[in-house]
Formats: C-alpha cells, sequence, structure tokens
C-alpha cells in the first residue's frame, strides 16, 4: 500500500509560481509512474501532468504545458510539480496519484493510489 502526502499549496497571485510536492512511502517509488490531477469546484478532476516510472518522460495538459514542469527525486521518494506564470483559472484541490509501472495516465481511472490534495488558489 501506497501512501502520497501532497504539500506547499496555497494562495498566490496570478503570475506568481508555487511547488507543490508529493511524498511517498509503503511502495518502491522509482517503480510508480506519478501524476498530478486538479479539482475545481463542482469540475471533474482532470489531468494536469505525468511523469514516466522508467525514463521519467513527462506529459502535460495543453492548459499547463509550458508553465508547468514535472520532476521526481527518487532518492527522496517525492514528486513535484512547479507551476510558474499561475493564472485564476488554475486555482483547484490538486492531487497526485501513483500507478505501478504504467505510462502516463490521463485518466483517472489508471492510477492506484492518490493523496489528499492540497489547495491552490490563485488571485487576480
Amino acid at each position: 500500500q501506497v501512501q502520497l502526502v501532497e504539500s506547499g499549496g496555497g494562495l498566490v497571485q496570478a503570475g506568481g509560481s508555487l511547488r507543490l510536492s508529493c511524498a511517498a512511502s509503503g511502495g518502491t517509488f522509482r517503480n510508480y509512474a506519478m501524476g498530478w490531477f486538479r479539482q475545481a469546484p463542482e469540475k471533474e478532476r482532470e489531468f494536469v501532468g505525468a511523469i514516466s516510472w522508467s525514463d521519467r518522460g513527462t506529459a502535460y495538459a495543453d492548459s499547463v504545458k509550458g508553465r508547468f514542469a514535472i520532476s521526481r527525486d527518487n532518492a527522496k521518494n517525492t514528486v513535484y510539480l512547479q507551476m510558474n506564470s499561475l493564472k485564476p483559472e488554475d486555482t483547484a484541490v490538486y492531487y497526485c496519484a501513483a500507478r505501478y509501472r504504467g505510462g502516463y495516465g490521463y485518466t483517472t481511472a489508471k492510477y492506484d493510489y492518490w493523496g489528499q490534495g492540497t489547495q491552490v488558489t490563485v488571485s487576480s
């Protein structure tokens, strides 16, 4: 059983930056592809980006491409989401998720484990 804990959320002005972290425990972290999703009020949870377990390749939603970057530190069992040039429409609860030896999972159903989420609020 893998446990995921997100941190780093908060309130930021439009144009600012935040870095989210997701610390994993209870499994062999390097064997898991890691994804980031977000959910705004009254909206479906949506894919933000993912990083593979094998070659550290990444994939992003079009809405964040060029602004967000995912990285991982297998020695620290942690995945990061660097968010730059934030917009009010980025406001949501951000979740990290783990997928055992999978590719880029673009849907929530592809992931085996989820964190509890961290709130990101971008003011205009």
